[in-house]
């Protein structure tokens, strides 16, 4: 199979929790320490940071690689989901993956996946896994996919575990308690191994403290001992919380004496974390007169970072191009968003997407205004054409929103 006919493969054929949702979800790892064990345990030859969370794992993990890429490591980044390409998962140094890896690698082992009924992301940890020690990477970032404690990344063993902060999302397989949540992504503290907590709440600390007391791991807060935050290229409110984690977690890296990184490497990193990278879609500027921001941000404690940021722009009207996937709690994040502004309700291209009938409905509602448009690129051409230059238009709601754009 070429490149299209082995992705499509994997896309259509197995369960893709960006794809299909709840269906996908596996309930333990028996599946990946199968696989693991048949391509003779990749995860053990590795050095790892291990980056779990709600919001923010994805824009820390980059950060991570940057700054590690400019102390002039070979960093292995693992990232999901992806906007446009599926090899934007799996980057070595800000390069993508080729195509003829992930050819090799599913033709080699698609007996393997179809015999084990192995899931997408499953294969997809493997094919990072052994990618990274066949290219011989100093140090890989690997970012959890779902949850932490059941997630098919959690049989590494890392350097320093990282937890970015807990929201009430994904309730439908992690608890529907902030509490029941943090104990899930607390699953990826490990013995021994030092962990960094970005932001904690009353009720996830005690969470934390208890896991990383039973596992006599070291635990740091990055919210209490980081004073003075660095600069990134990245501009989203939300990332000042991220950048304290980045920072800490760089100082627990360079207290274990085998990764040297300096003060320069680190403000280095974070300052070009788009360009060593390839980070898109936080808080990402797609146009100026009008101003033109899209950001992947889909639940309530994302959403509402990124709608006081537009409200302290300065514009004179505000043009919204909106659409959801259907899992979403719209009852949580339509309240957030502001009454003055010209909607234009989409559905994202994927079997998850929401009908726009019922995200007009739901958005009614709460006295959001707008049409609705059979596609993401419809509503934004029309978002656009309606917009003057002192406006301002905000692309987003869904990962999937935001992969549809001419980023």
């Amino acid at each position: 199979m070429n490149y299209q006919e082995t992705t499509n493969w994997m896309f259509n054929q197995l369960p893709m929790y960006q794809l299909q949702g709840t269906s996908a979800y596996k309930e333990d790892l028996t599946n990946i320490k199968l696989l693991a064990t048949h391509l003779d345990n990749p995860q053990n030859k590795l050095k790892c940071i291990h980056v779990a969370g709600t919001n923010g794992k994805g824009s820390t993990s980059h950060m991570l690689a940057s700054v590690l890429q400019e102390a002039g490591f070979k960093v292995g980044l693992y990232t999901s989901p992806h906007l446009k390409d599926f090899r934007e998962r799996i980057k070595i140094n800000g390069e993508e993956i080729s195509e003829d890896f992930v050819c090799s690698f599913i033709a080699q082992h698609k007996s393997f996946f179809e015999a084990n009924d192995l899931s997408f992301f499953e294969m997809s940890v493997g094919l990072a896994f052994d990618y990274f020690v066949a290219e011989k990477v100093d140090i890989a970032v690997i970012e959890v996919g779902l949850g932490g404690r059941l997630d098919a990344t959690n049989i590494i063993t890392p350097l320093v575990s990282v937890i970015t902060n807990i929201d009430l999302d994904h309730t439908q397989f992690l608890g529907n308690t902030l509490a029941a949540i943090a104990g899930e992504k607390a699953g990826i503290i490990k013995p021994n191994v030092p962990v960094v907590i970005g932001e904690y709440t009353p009720e996830t600390q005690p969470v934390f403290l208890a896991k990383a007391e039973a596992n006599k791991a070291p635990i740091y807060f990055a919210s209490d001992l980081i004073t003075t935050v660095l600069p990134s290229d990245l501009l989203g409110d939300y990332q000042f919380h991220n950048k304290k984690t980045v920072q800490q977690t760089i100082t627990v890296l360079n207290s274990q004496k085998e990764f040297k990184i300096s003060d320069e490497n680190l403000k280095s990193g974070l300052s070009k974390v788009v360009k060593n990278t390839g980070l898109q879609g936080r808080w990402q500027q797609l146009g100026e007169n009008p101003k033109i921001i899209c950001d992947t941000a889909h639940n309530k404690h994302g959403l509402a970072i990124v709608i006081s940021q537009i409200e302290k722009e300065v514009f004179e009207n505000l043009h919204i191009v909106l659409g959801v996937v259907n899992d979403k709690d719209l009852e949580a994040i339509l309240p957030l968003f502001p009454k003055k502004a010209c909607y234009y309700f989409c559905k994202p291209d994927s079997a998850r997407g929401l009908d726009t009938q019922v995200l007009q409905e739901a958005a009614i509602k709460h006295q959001l205004i707008g049409e609705k448009y059979s596609s993401v690129s419809a509503a934004f051409l029309e978002a656009k054409k309606n917009a003057t230059q002192n406006d301002f238009i905000y692309v987003g709601g869904s990962t999937f929103v935001v992969a549809e754009l001419p980023l």
